[in-house]
């Protein structure tokens, strides 16, 4: 199972958002920021937009915020709502396994602990540890800069 770039961009803007909470931001600022086309990241935008999980606002000063805050979204929300199941193989992907060979393949075991792990792992991680974390990485990239220098 690979994550698309729409996933992972998907969750980029997610915390660009997140990581300016009193204000909106426009698409362009993301893209810029993060080098991403702000074609696609309009395409993107609209697939959070129409999930609730971003707001709009239009005008001058207008973009978009997150309609919750970060630590109600979590890493698998996000990507299950721009990649679909994350199972790692098709027929694990419905509730019901629809593989003939399922009653006696002995590997679905291995591709079900791996499902597994993949979903506590993204669903354990919210947009508020992203946060805490790139907080943390720019505050040590601020503190290896000499002093009064811009990064």
């Amino acid at each position: 199972m690979k994550i698309s770039t729409k996933g992972r961009y998907a969750l980029r803007m997610m915390l660009e958002f997140a990581m300016h909470p009193d204000q909106c931001t426009k698409i362009n600022q993301v893209a810029e920021r993060q080098n991403i086309s702000e074609k696609y990241l309009e395409q993107i935008v609209t697939i959070l937009n129409r999930a609730g999980y971003v707001k709009s606002v239009r005008g001058a000063q207008g973009g978009y915020h997150l309609a919750m805050v970060p630590s109600q979204y979590t890493v698998g929300m996000i990507l299950r709502l721009t990649e679909g199941n994350l199972a790692p193989v098709p027929c694990l992907e419905d509730e019901n396994n629809q593989c003939s060979r399922s009653q006696f393949c002995v590997t679905v075991n291995i591709w079900k602990k791996l499902g597994d792990a993949i979903n506590q792992t993204v669903d354990s991680i919210t947009l508020q540890d992203l946060v805490d974390e790139q907080k943390e990485i720019d505050r040590q990239l601020q503190n290896a800069w000499p002093e009064g220098a811009q990064l």
